[in-house]
């Protein structure tokens, strides 16, 4: 499963309303090979489920996340941020062993 913390849920509800998305919207994320450790995280709104999605939902909040990478991301809680490194959503995974300075990309 992958959760959202308060914080994230907080600003998803608000940026899904400033860009107008359908009621109907999710949080698609996932990983792909690249960044300086290896693995990257993708963060995206969409609407429309693929063959092989798996969807959760915490706090209200709907996360869908393909197959594979569901793999690396099993047990991630998604936090929001304001810190030095900027505002932005991250990634708090207990599966990854190396992360970069700015928590972009990942390795298991």
């Amino acid at each position: 499963m992958i959760t959202v913390s308060e914080n994230a849920r907080v600003h998803a509800i608000e940026l899904m309303k400033a860009e107008n998305k359908p009621e109907n919207a999710f949080i698609r994320v996932g990983v792909e090979g690249g960044g300086c450790s290896g693995l990257s995280y993708k963060l995206e709104f969409d609407n429309v489920l693929k063959d092989g999605d798996q969807q959760f939902e915490d706090k209200g909040i709907k996360i869908v996340v393909d197959r594979k990478s569901f793999l690396y991301l099993v047990g991630t809680e998604l936090e929001y941020t304001g810190g030095l490194n900027g505002k932005g959503f991250v990634f708090n995974n207990p599966n990854a062993n190396r992360t970069c300075g700015c928590g972009e990309s990942f390795s298991v």
